[in-house]
Order: C-alpha cells, then structure tokens, then sequence
C-alpha cells in the first residue's frame, strides 16, 4: 500500500551529479556504492584509458584517430562499444 500512496521513501529520490556520472560511465553497474570523490577520480582514469583505445583501434580500422579519441575521451565506453560494432573501413593497412 505505500508505493501507492507515494510513501516509499526510495521513490522520489533526484538525480544528483555522482548517479548520473555513474551511470553515464558504467561504473554503477559494477560497483554502486562509490563515494563521489571516488567515482570521479575512477571516472577520469577510465575515460582516459578509453580515448587512448578507441585511438589504437580507430587507427587500426581506417577511422579518424582525433575524432575517435575525443569520442573516447568523452563518451568513455559508449564510444568504444560503438567503435567495436562498427565494420571496419575498406582499404585500410593490414
């Protein structure tokens, strides 16, 4: 009966920067419970590692290296995950 009367305590909370951040770069799904000081430095870190893949991997399929670096940089592991669905382009060095 109190989640139809709106009771439930968990029900309104609001998005603030570290759920969103969270979700944004996947590290919500892996562990929940950071603290903010933490989720951003990890989120950094992360990103960082991602631009530097999406680089190698982008150079490797024939792709734009600056505009995949910054997609990584950025987009973290949505940009990778998107590089990696992508055929890669034709005429490109084996």
């Amino acid at each position: 009966m109190q989640y139809i009367r709106g009771k439930y305590r968990g029900a309104s909370r609001a998005l603030d920067f570290a759920t969103v951040l969270g979700y944004f770069s996947g590290l919500a799904f892996i562990r929940p419970d950071l603290d903010t000081a933490t989720l951003v430095r990890t989120a950094v870190v992360v990103h960082a590692l991602d631009a530097v893949l999406c680089r190698v991997i982008a150079g490797h399929s024939g792709r734009g290296q600056l505009r995949w670096t910054l997609a990584g940089l950025i987009l973290g592991i949505w940009a990778l995950g998107a590089l990696f669905l992508l055929p890669a382009k034709r005429g490109t060095r084996e």
